[in-house]
């Protein structure tokens, strides 16, 4: 995987403790900010499936089966 340069301002505060963290528990900041990334990533993720499927539910009683989907389309 390609690696690349990241910067960005935080609070003296929030960087002072990630710093520490870091230290006490033997991990690389690099590797614990791409891991936080991922994981808020999928976490955003997760919320818009969510929504999409409270959207979505309330059409499951008019949805045909996917065979019946694919009877329709000349499929099966």
């Amino acid at each position: 995987m390609e690696k690349t340069t990241f910067a960005m301002k935080i609070d003296e505060g929030v960087l002072k403790d990630f710093r520490t963290f870091c230290k006490e528990h033997g991990i690389k900041y690099s590797f614990f900010i791409e891991e936080a990334i991922k994981e808020k990533l999928a976490e955003e993720e997760l919320k818009d499936d969510i929504l999409d499927f409270k959207t979505l539910r309330k059409e499951e009683k008019s949805a045909i089966s996917f065979e019946e989907y694919l009877r329709r389309r000349g499929g099966v």
